[in-house]
């Protein structure tokens, strides 16, 4: 079998054969009439595929583990609209054939460069933080090891939006430049705590989810949650930048308040005008990422409805956009004369 990534799971139709490698995101041993039998799901950077792997063929693997690689021959074939694999042959690669593969083909990205998106931030920042204790806080925090590898890394979500390499960092600044057009907008806002509970709001999934060839919650996400994780990951930053208590307590409170909703896993709602500008940017950029997901499949200019999304309680329709105009906007004339009537004026 040609160890080689040659078909993409998106490429995949009904009663098409599969010859490829994938890397195994799910497996299941289950009881069947015949034996026991494999369910998986199969993933490379363009989607997931569930898969079956019946016995006879099954008795020879009695271990299967999802983040190995899988060398696969076999058809796929709808059952109740669900496109699946039936395996006929299989071959788990070693770590040394798996060394030799191209990654990128397993694990999708952000189209931007980590590196280019983590030094925007701290241009920002460097900016807008015109207090020195923000700027202390910010730039000792991003320049730990441990936080900038993870934070540069990082999905944004398991499943629905910026799920992939880097996905957090462009969240996170995605939010932190909204915010400050916000603040453009609403000048009363204090535009520098926002932006430092904005780089951080999310700051905790870095340690929540694990990244890579299978993206799960870790012990430590599902057991502490990454709005308390991202709090202790900073603290000793926030403790020695020389803000005051009640500055400190402000960006806390952003971060605690973000998610907007107590069943929505907030511990405390948003109780100041930046929490609440921050939890409705971070909301505004989540759904549109999830928005732009949804639509990847549509080709250019399509419209159409996405199936039933569980998460948003309703499909989604995708309208024609308006047509470009054909004559350019009049330009406006800042020295037009302007007619003023006086209120006993009559038309």
């Amino acid at each position: 079998m040609d160890l080689k990534k040659i078909q993409f799971v998106r490429d995949i139709s009904n009663n098409d054969e599969v010859l490829s490698i994938f890397a195994i995101t799910q497996a299941t041993l289950a009881q069947a009439r015949n034996g026991p039998y494999w369910r998986l799901e199969l993933a490379d950077m363009t989607g997931a595929i569930g898969a079956k792997v019946w016995s006879p063929l099954a008795q020879q693997f009695p271990e299967v583990a999802a983040g190995q690689m899988l060398a696969v021959k076999g058809r796929a074939s709808t059952y109740r609209d669900i496109l699946d694999v039936n395996i006929e042959h299989m071959k788990i690669l070693t770590p040394e054939e798996t060394a030799e593969l191209d990654m990128g083909d397993f694990v999708s990205a952000s189209e931007r460069h980590p590196d280019d998106m983590y030094a925007d931030l701290l241009t920002l920042c460097r900016s807008v933080l015109t207090y020195t204790p923000w700027l202390t806080f910010v730039e000792s925090a991003l320049n730990d090891e441990e936080i900038s590898i993870r934070f540069k890394n990082a999905i944004g979500a398991k499943n629905v939006h910026h799920a992939y390499l880097g996905g957090l960092l462009e969240h996170s600044l995605s939010v932190a430049e909204l915010c400050m057009k916000l603040c453009d907008q609403y000048p009363e806002l204090d535009r520098q705590v926002l932006l430092v509970g904005a780089i951080f709001h999310d700051i905790g999934k870095a340690w929540e989810l694990s990244a890579g060839l299978v993206k799960d919650y870790t012990d430590e996400g599902r057991l502490i949650g990454h709005i308390n994780i991202g709090l202790e990951k900073v603290e000793p930053y926030l403790a020695a930048s020389g803000l005051s208590t009640e500055l400190q307590m402000h960006f806390k409170h952003l971060i605690l308040g973000h998610h907007g909703q107590r069943e929505w896993g907030s511990p405390v709602l948003p109780a100041t005008a930046e929490a609440l500008v921050l939890h409705y940017a971070d909301n505004i950029d989540a759904k549109l990422a999830q928005l732009r997901g949804l639509f990847s499949d549509f080709e250019e200019d399509a419209t159409g409805w996405t199936p039933y999304q569980n998460t948003l309680g309703r499909f989604i329709f995708k309208p024609h956009a308006t047509p470009k105009s054909e004559f350019p906007a009049a330009p406006i004339d800042e020295h037009a004369s302007v007619t003023v009537f006086d209120e006993e004026d009559s038309f």
